[in-house]
């Protein structure tokens, strides 16, 4: 079996170097002797056969089971390497055949349905908020941030991201926004304060919902509302419509019930801006890994997979925007945040559980700094005209917001 295992991973390691040793006592190197790489150990040869097996879904859960330690380095640095290689996995045929097994699977057991999407929220987002004020910022902002330069620390990150969006939704005072998936309310509570809009925040997450409310009533921000509920039921009109981060749980099967629904929640002179993960691959199947342990019914678009269904729906779209490495900047400084405060999340779950979210992620840092997976940002208009023809609106705007947010007194985080 190690034989077989060590052709299996040399057949995948090309770039970089990455040490092996496994229970017996062997070790041997794969890569391109670029300089010493992590060292893996594996603790029984059953892991051995399981990566061979099923690499995208077992070698996450080895790692978690603690069957796979790293001995130099850390689970980063490995991922970091497979991901620079992640292209080699196509040369195995048993590997794409289960690849696509998988997606179809996925597309025939995993439609989103309403009883099914607010599952899948609760899988993760539901979990206990603790945790997640362990790693992200004051404000709770579980999404890209935007760097607006090298230096910015992640509160200032996800403060010029809410402002970002703001600046391209065109928000005047009174008019009624739409939150679509509002989280712990970060943007809705912004989009009031700052801009003077009327936001309604919808979410299927009961624990966010408690929380946003909360924040909402100790600021006295009577101009928000939030609800639980699905973006299918509602049935008002709004000026504007924002989706931070809530896109990536429609699933293919309902983009066009989706954007169908934009259109129809949208006023004729309106403005829409989904910001969405995204991937350059033409076509994308779930990660095994990722959807059976932290995102149930997630799926990734690609920029073909969307347009057909933006444009049945009878929208313009008036401006894409790609942000590249702006992710793999947020994770990288929420991992760090992570593991610096790993005992804290220790005393809320088990080590199995934060060896999986150290995993979770390492893994999606790598695969926004090595694999293509981008964000994409689509301000979409029912009106070719709606919005100005040049760019130059965009930062006059933000200008202006940062003005406003600047002097503007922060929402305190409740405990």
């Amino acid at each position: 079996m190690e034989r077989m295992f060590w052709r299996f991973v040399a057949a995948i390691i090309k770039t970089g170097s990455l040490e092996i040793e496994t229970a017996s006592g062997t070790r041997f190197h794969v890569g391109d002797d670029s300089g010493q790489g992590p060292r893996l150990r594996f603790a029984d040869n059953g892991a051995l056969t399981a990566v061979v097996a099923h690499p995208t879904l077992h070698f996450g859960e080895l790692f978690m089971d603690g069957r796979v330690t790293v001995e130099n380095g850390t689970i980063y640095d490995v991922l970091a390497v497979i991901c620079r290689n992640i292209n080699n996995l196509e040369h195995i045929w048993w590997l794409q055949a289960l690849t696509i097994l998988h997606g179809r699977l996925q597309h025939i057991f995993k439609y989103n349905s309403s009883t099914r999407a607010r599952r899948n929220v609760a899988h993760h987002y539901d979990l206990d908020r603790r945790l997640y004020q362990l790693f992200l910022d004051a404000d709770l902002q579980y999404s890209c941030a935007y760097f607006e330069n090298a230096e910015a620390t992640l509160d200032e990150a996800q403060l010029a991201k809410k402002r970002h969006i703001a600046a391209k939704l065109l928000v005047e005072p009174g008019e009624r926004v739409l939150d679509i998936g509002c989280g712990w309310g970060g943007m809705a509570l912004y989009l009031a304060r700052v801009c003077g809009a009327k936001v309604t925040g919808i979410t299927l997450s009961r624990e966010q919902l408690a929380f946003a409310r909360d924040r909402a009533a100790e600021a006295r921000q009577t101009a928000v509302e939030f609800r639980l509920q699905d973006y299918r039921e509602i049935d008002e009109r709004f000026d504007k419509i924002v989706s931070v981060g809530m896109f990536e749980h429609v699933g293919p099967e309902y983009y066009d019930a989706y954007f169908q629904q934009v259109a129809k929640l949208l006023s004729p002179d309106g403005v829409a801006l989904i910001h969405t993960i995204g991937t350059g691959c033409v076509q994308y199947e779930p990660d095994a890994w990722i959807t059976k342990y932290i995102f149930p019914g997630g799926y990734i678009p690609a920029l073909s997979t969307v347009m057909p269904s933006i444009e049945r729906a009878g929208l313009y779209v008036t401006d894409i925007e790609v942000l590249r490495l702006h992710y793999a900047e947020t994770l990288r400084l929420w991992r760090e945040r992570f593991l610096a405060h790993r005992a804290e999340a220790l005393a809320l779950y088990d080590e199995r559980f934060c060896r999986m979210w150290e995993y979770y992620l390492a893994a999606s840092e790598c695969t926004f700094r090595y694999t293509g997976e981008v964000v994409f940002q689509f301000q979409l208009a029912k009106k070719v005209e709606t919005v100005p023809q040049t760019r130059d609106y965009i930062p006059r705007r933000e200008a202006e917001l940062r003005r406003r947010d600047s002097t503007s007194p922060g929402l305190r985080i409740a405990g």
